[in-house]
């Protein structure tokens, strides 16, 4: 996230926090009461400093968490990079609810590649969302949005261009519903 956070800064202010698991150094995240607590701190700090639109940007787990605090705090924007739609493993429960209650717009940038997040799965739950979605495909991109290296090599791109890519669609989806 913080290759996305340095990014992200060409659009507007980014305010980055780690979650007290990461701040101890542990490997298992905390029960998801205290990360939603977490992020709804690490937003009141932002929202004191900061009188523009606010967007909650996030990577994975994060993606998934922020959607949970924008349910108890308005926010202009959701971006969800590789969101977690269903755990690992084959058994995994699929984590739609939240989606299915949000009222915030919301830009899924999702990988072709994404176990945790099939694109026809999305596309079931998207169709049962009554939030604004949009969605940017990642071709052969993993949950980190990365594509192969020899996706990269076929097409005669880096990754650098994929990522300059995502980041005109976060762009212009900012421009519709954060302005």
């Amino acid at each position: 996230m913080r290759g996305w956070a340095s990014r992200l800064s060409e659009l507007g202010r980014v305010v980055c926090f780690d979650y007290p698991y990461m701040v101890d150094g542990r490997r298992r995240p905390d029960p998801q009461p205290k990360l939603v607590d977490a992020h709804r701190r690490a937003l009141a700090e932002a929202r004191s400093s900061h009188d523009g639109p606010l967007i909650l940007a996030g990577k994975s787990m994060g993606g998934r968490i922020g959607c949970h605090v924008t349910l108890e705090e308005p926010v202009d924007a959701l971006i969800c990079l590789g969101y977690p739609l269903r755990g690992a493993g084959k058994t995994a429960n699929v984590r739609d609810q939240v989606l299915l209650e949000l009222g915030t717009p919301v830009l899924f940038v999702q990988g072709t590649r994404d176990a945790l997040c099939p694109l026809e799965l999305l596309a079931s739950v998207r169709e049962r969302m009554t939030a604004n979605s949009r969605l940017y495909v990642v071709d052969d991109g993993d949950h980190s949005l990365a594509p192969t290296r020899t996706f990269l090599r076929t097409a005669g791109e880096t990754q650098a261009d994929v990522d300059r890519r995502i980041l005109e669609q976060i762009r212009s989806f900012l421009d519709q519903y954060a302005t």
